[in-house]
């Protein structure tokens, strides 16, 4: 890392660039800081490279690569040892880099901390931790973690990596309050996930791509998109689908992919439904090409309360789509869409409630508008990277001085 500049150490287990299917935060904020004239480091891993670690420049990110295997398809126990691996492998590999005057580590998992919270005790370099989801407490209420002394451990190691962390991030209201648990309120900042508007924009259909995609192009669509693992709670769509079976109005898509989609596909088959499609994983551009094609987007996830807490990307890139937006959690995604009028609660345990409102979207168009309206408007004047961006570049700054 170069002297004349400020150095930042970025660690991130599942980085991704627009290029690639996934979240891509952190590649917006990492280009933030580095237009603002920061050294960045991001610390990743890479199923596909040949070597143990590799290095490389993207977007003039300097990203080090570790080779470390992960799957939304990985069972919970490889996942865990996936977060070991990585935990161990990013805390050598952090050392090694020189010059780093502050450390940025962004959850999940919580392990993402652990290399942040030993250089700082070793190598007095302070950290800022970004929190994506309340762990322990996500895999406590899903059931995973059982035992009560691993509980403990884990909720021990929870406060240690808020009371040692400069600034804490949170990505939602509730995961604030989590965090507000243990810290003070001085010490934590919330800034959701983004609206990327200049990539996802409400725009004509295009129906030769459509039909390419086996698509119906009179059908009234419903897209999912995003990771299908099992706090996505996806099993109540396909039983909605499975209700409007018999109705050649309605079509269900998902686009992206995870540890559920073999169970999905196999209750389709079972149900024997035509109006369901799995198109697989894409990089972003045509994942917006995709949902462009939809009329409605769902953010669907299990009916467990930690879960309600969540930030994900696909509602702030449905606002920008100018997607009218069905959530099934009953938090602050529900009070954000009702608020603003840019979509509906549905209850996940009772699927005919998602049937009967896509009936009265598809049913009345002058909805439809003013939702697709309200939606792109939240995303252009509060929910964009390009003032999230800022909020974030305000929260280094301050924790660099």
């Amino acid at each position: 890392m170069k002297k004349d500049k400020k150095n930042i150490l970025y660690i991130h287990q599942y980085f991704k660039t627009p290029k690639e299917p996934g979240g891509t935060r952190s590649y917006w904020l990492a280009q933030a800081l580095v237009k603002e004239g920061y050294n960045v480091t991001m610390l990743t891993t890479s199923n596909t490279i040949k070597n143990n670690v590799e290095k490389t420049i993207i977007d003039n990110i300097n990203v080090i690569y570790l080779k470390v295997a992960y799957g939304q398809e990985m069972s919970i126990f490889k996942r865990l040892f996936s977060f070991s691996i990585f935990m161990f492998k990013s805390t050598y590999y952090a050392f090694l880099q020189k010059n780093v005057d502050l450390i940025f580590a962004t959850s999940t998992p919580l392990s993402v901390g652990f290399p942040a919270l030993i250089i700082k005790k070793i190598k007095k370099i302070p950290y800022v931790f970004e929190v994506r989801d309340l762990w322990p407490e996500v895999p406590i209420q899903m059931g995973a973690i059982k035992n009560k002394l691993i509980k403990n451990l884990l909720i021990w190691f929870e406060k240690l990596i808020y009371k040692n962390a400069k600034h804490i991030v949170a990505l939602s209201p509730g995961m604030a309050e989590g965090v507000l648990k243990y810290e003070s309120a001085l010490k934590v900042s919330m800034i959701p996930n983004m609206s990327k508007i200049d990539s996802f924009w409400p725009r004509e259909k295009d129906f030769n791509f459509m039909k390419s995609l086996g698509l119906n192009t009179k059908s009234f669509k419903l897209i999912h998109f995003g990771s299908l693992g099992l706090a996505n709670g996806a099993f109540t769509i396909i039983e909605s689908a499975n209700l409007l079976k018999n109705n050649d109005d309605f079509e269900f898509i998902f686009i992206g992919g995870g540890s559920t989609e073999h169970e999905l596909k196999h209750l389709c088959r079972k149900y024997n439904l035509e109006n369901v499609h799995f198109l697989g994983e894409f990089p972003m551009d045509k994942t917006s090409e995709i949902v462009n094609l939809c009329d409605v987007s769902i953010i669907s996830f299990l009916d467990l309360p930690i879960l309600s807490t969540n930030s994900p990307n696909k509602l702030f890139d449905s606002l920008s789509a100018g997607k009218p937006i069905i959530v099934n959690s009953a938090g602050w995604t529900k009070d954000l869409v009702e608020k603003h009028s840019c979509g509906f609660y549905v209850n996940p345990n009772h699927p005919v409630e998602l049937v009967n409102k896509l009936k009265e979207l598809k049913d009345n168009i002058k909805m439809m508008k003013s939702m697709s309206y309200n939606g792109r408007l939240l995303a252009e004047t509060v929910y964009d990277k390009s003032i999230l961006c800022n909020e974030f570049l305000k929260v280094i700054k301050k924790n660099l001085l």
